[in-house]
C-alpha cells in the first residue's frame, strides 16, 4: 500500500500538471495499492509547514517506508518511479 501526499499552492498549471501526472502514475503503475491526497497549502498551511514542504508541487511517499519527497509536476516519469521504489537504481549505485 502507497500513501502518498501530492502538496500544491492553489489551482496553477504546474499544480494541475502534477495533479494530472500523480494519477497517470498511480493508474498505470499502482493498480489498487494507493491512497492519494492533494493538499493545497494555501488552504492548510500548517499541514505544510509539519511535513517541511519548502517548494511546491512536492509529492511526500509516506507509506512504504523510508519517506521520500519528489519536488516538481512529475512529469519526470522515471524519477518519480524511483523516488516511489517502483525501479531499480541502474548499475547498482
Amino acid at each position: 500500500m502507497y500513501r502518498l501526499r501530492l502538496y500544491v499552492t492553489g489551482l496553477s498549471p504546474t499544480s494541475q500538471r502534477a495533479i494530472d501526472n500523480l494519477f497517470e502514475i498511480v493508474r498505470t503503475q499502482l493498480d489498487e495499492r494507493f491512497d492519494v491526497e492533494i493538499i493545497d497549502v494555501l488552504e492548510n498551511p500548517v499541514l505544510a509547514e509539519d511535513e517541511k514542504i519548502l517548494a511546491t508541487p512536492t509529492l511526500v511517499k509516506q507509506l512504504p517506508e523510508p519517506v521520500r519527497k519528489i519536488i516538481g509536476d512529475l512529469s519526470d516519469r522515471d524519477r518519480v518511479l524511483l523516488g516511489l521504489d517502483l525501479i531499480p537504481l541502474q548499475g547498482g549505485h
